[in-house]
């Protein structure tokens, strides 16, 4: 596809995601989950040998049919192109539906209604909804925000301007491999490393991008830029998370606040360090994450399509 076809399915992509959302059937994210249980069913073994043959299968595939669609469809012209690469973005942000979840938490919240809040937990992130009072969950959502806003907007939109489709869905599956085994329990402490080290490895550059985009739009939800750069520089370096890291620190420099602390999951209680300074997140905080985020994503798209269409000559999958 020539570059200004991968531009314009990117630019599609991103509108479609704005408008819509997540499809609510048939989500392309939901079938690989579908088939990475099925396959972990098989091939499990406490190991990180059986962990890496797992990685390997289901993040070669993915690839390898986005190497496939590309070379087809460049036979059929841009437009085709252009139409494939729309459907594969659309499929693979999910940077409104991560608003609509925060902004509903936040009301939720707002509500006073606990209950209904808790039930919103999951739908951001993996930790114990039931540990977590008002407070502890507008903190978690603040997190959740900054982390996926990464994860799920910056990451398949940097992967997806430098390698088209084969790009948008090997990120979307080492990022959804990583959300399924790439925790530190005791089942997937082994089988789950080639997972999480695979998603780190795609994560390094979109996470510097998302905080340098925190820093610079800081101003637009009342943050000042140089607190933003100063939490990165200070306390990023702590967090277990080498990705995680800079978005998470950027985020409470950004809107002054302080993150981190006891973090419960399922598998047990994880201690982060202190990011940030200021006080802990309020439901008003998140309303303000969530705004960021919107500003996050929005420049990410414009700055994704700018780097695709300044490509020259045909990109091959």
């Amino acid at each position: 596809m020539r570059a200004r076809a991968r531009a314009a399915g990117l630019a599609i992509g991103v509108l479609a995601d704005l408008v819509f959302g997540d499809p609510r059937r048939g989500h392309p994210v939901a079938g690989l989950g579908t088939v990475a249980t099925a396959l972990e069913r098989r091939v499990y073994r406490d190991s990180r040998i059986a962990g890496a043959g797992y990685t390997a299968v289901l993040t070669g595939a993915t690839v390898t049919a986005g190497v496939l669609v590309e070379r087809v469809l460049r036979r059929g012209g841009p437009g085709y192109g252009a139409a494939a690469t729309a459907a594969a973005t659309w499929a693979v942000l999910g940077g409104t539906s991560l608003i609509r979840e925060g902004s509903a938490l936040a009301g939720a919240l707002d509500a006073g209604d606990t209950t209904a809040a808790r039930a919103r937990i999951p739908s951001l992130c993996s930790r114990d909804p039931l540990s977590l009072d008002a407070g502890g969950m507008a903190r978690a959502g603040v997190e959740s925000l900054a982390e996926n806003t990464s994860d799920a907007v910056v990451g398949p939109l940097v992967w997806g301007a430098v390698a088209g489709i084969p790009g948008l869905l090997g990120y979307r599956a080492v990022n959804t491999l990583d959300a399924m085994v790439g925790y530190r329990s005791e089942r997937y402490l082994r089988f789950g490393w080639a997972s999480a080290r695979l998603d780190d490895l795609a994560n390094l550059v979109p996470s510097r991008i998302t905080a340098l985009l925190t820093v610079a739009l800081a101003p637009l939800v009342g943050g000042d830029p140089r607190a933003a750069v100063r939490a990165w520089r200070r306390d990023a370096a702590g967090h277990p998370s080498p990705n995680a890291g800079p978005v998470e620190a950027t985020a409470a420099g950004a809107l002054g606040l302080r993150l981190g602390g006891a973090t419960s999951y399922a598998h047990g209680t994880e201690h982060r360090p202190v990011l940030g300074d200021g006080a802990a997140p309020s439901v008003a905080d998140l309303h303000r994450a969530a705004r960021l985020s919107r500003a996050v994503a929005a420049a990410a798209g414009v700055l994704a399509v700018a780097v695709a269409a300044a490509r020259t000559g045909d990109v091959v999958g």
